[in-house]
């Protein structure tokens, strides 16, 4: 059943919401910045930088972006520890198996190649062109989605490209929102963690498992 807005039970509703503060959740003493509406999961008012200030249309390209880095990150903070713990045992299997004498791709610390650590000169060529066609392929579509659902007058959900092999997402509005705040703040907090993995091999000199082997080997 879908309730208008003139519907007695969708004015309850209506007038029932709580009033949005003048000041932002995230730093009480600062004013909300008026194009965060809550609108957004995980969007409690912290923009120290003014980014959203533009217009609504442009924080949804902003939140469309910070969506695809927040999933990208959550795969690298798995992978990246993943391929320090991997790499050299698969790449001996492999070669074992199929005699293609392979060169594992971390350094002689169990760094990953990346910007800061080097080495990524040695990865194939093949794999870039693959990962800038998929990444092309992506971000094409998330913009076609929002031009397309502007046009056509219709509400857009950043980043909901309508993937979901294992239909974890819920049907209800309630276990829709938790599944987004849910993502937000991993996400965010993946992209943390990344960061903090890029700086801390390159300081350290050490790859991320034997940095903090408690984390990534077997305590006994």
């Amino acid at each position: 059943m879908t309730l208008s807005s003139s519907s007695p039970l969708a004015m309850v509703s209506s007038s029932t919401k709580a009033p949005l503060s003048r000041y932002s959740k995230a730093i009480p003493f600062l004013k909300r910045p008026p194009n965060l509406t809550g609108t957004y999961a995980g969007d409690v008012g912290f923009d120290p930088f003014n980014f959203s200030s533009s217009s609504p249309e442009q924080l949804t390209y902003y939140r469309e972006a910070e969506i695809k880095h927040a999933r990208l990150a959550m795969l690298a903070a798995v992978g990246w520890p993943s391929s320090e713990l991997f790499d050299q045992p698969i790449t001996k299997f492999i070669d074992a198996q199929l005699s293609l004498d392979l060169t594992p791709m971390l350094n002689s610390n169990d760094r990953v190649p990346s910007l800061l650590n080097g080495g990524l000169d040695n990865i194939s060529p093949i794999f870039w062109g693959v990962c800038l066609g998929l990444s092309a392929a992506i971000d094409l579509r998330g913009v076609q989605n929002a031009r397309y659902n502007e046009e056509d007058g219709e509400s857009y959900l950043p980043g909901d490209y309508g993937f979901d092999p294992l239909g974890m997402y819920p049907k209800d509005e309630g276990g829709q929102q938790r599944m987004q705040l849910c993502e937000i703040k991993h996400g965010r907090l993946a992209m943390l963690a990344v960061t903090g993995f890029v700086f801390q091999e390159y300081v350290s000199k050490v790859g991320v498992i034997d940095e903090t082997p408690v984390f990534f080997h077997p305590l006994f």
